[in-house]
């Protein structure tokens, strides 16, 4: 049974009543630190709780393993998202999280576990927004699950030479299927989060996100950094 002591991680509770919780999945060479600033630019005053994936690479933090660059090991995303899964059920007792609003924020290899456990475990996370995303299962079909009304934001750089915008588009398609509320946001970029789209979350957040309760400040007007590189 996995508990919180199981990931190394950071857990910063609200600062007002109501505020929604972002589970904050960082990328590739990151940390649990890394998206800190990105989840208050999103949602000010949320609670965070930010975890830290328990791969390594070369000495980078990961999420899951993967066989060369852009292939992933599927059964081990699997696996990982059961773990995360676990570890999200463990944190939500252990802080009184309210499951109905916490929402998955992820950037790259963290989008990536984001939309994997969304897929495979969708009854721990209420809605999600994944920057630089990719379907984590690739050619394997999801099994059918039930994401009706669920909320998610998907962006993707339409020159984003790590992660192609048709993983994205598949992503973006499984999700529908399943009857998730998908908003799929393309930009001009790359592997990135610019402020326009950073921006256009904040607004997702505040006006169709599972809370619509972070936005009773003015929204973010530069991107938080999200670093982190390959999926």
């Amino acid at each position: 049974m996995t508990t919180t002591s199981d990931f190394h991680h950071v857990y910063l509770p609200a600062e007002k009543p109501g505020r929604p919780t972002l589970l904050l999945l960082h990328g590739t060479g990151a940390d649990e630190h890394d998206l800190i600033a990105l989840g208050r630019a999103l949602a000010p005053g949320a609670a965070l709780l930010s975890p830290r994936g328990k791969v390594r690479e070369h000495g980078a933090n990961r999420w899951f393993r993967r066989l060369r660059e852009g292939v992933f090991d599927v059964d081990d995303v699997v696996a990982r998202s059961g773990e995360l899964a676990g570890f999200v059920s463990a944190a939500v007792g252990e802080y009184g999280i309210e499951p109905q609003d916490l929402i998955a924020v992820g950037f790259s290899n963290g989008a990536n576990i984001g939309a994997a456990t969304l897929l495979l475990h969708p009854e721990v996370l209420a809605g999600a927004a994944l920057f630089a995303v990719a379907a984590p299962l690739q050619d394997r079909e999801p099994e059918e699950a039930d994401l009706s009304g669920k909320p998610v934001f998907l962006s993707t750089g339409r020159v984003d030479p790590i992660t192609p915008i048709d993983q994205a588009q598949l992503l973006d398609r499984q999700l529908r299927e399943r009857g998730a509320d998908v908003t799929l946001h393309e930009h001009s970029g790359g592997h990135e989060l610019p402020p326009p789209v950073l921006a256009a979350a904040h607004g997702w957040l505040v006006g169709s996100g599972p809370t619509g309760s972070p936005a009773h400040r003015p929204g973010p007007g530069s991107a938080a950094g999200a670093e982190g590189g390959t999926g």
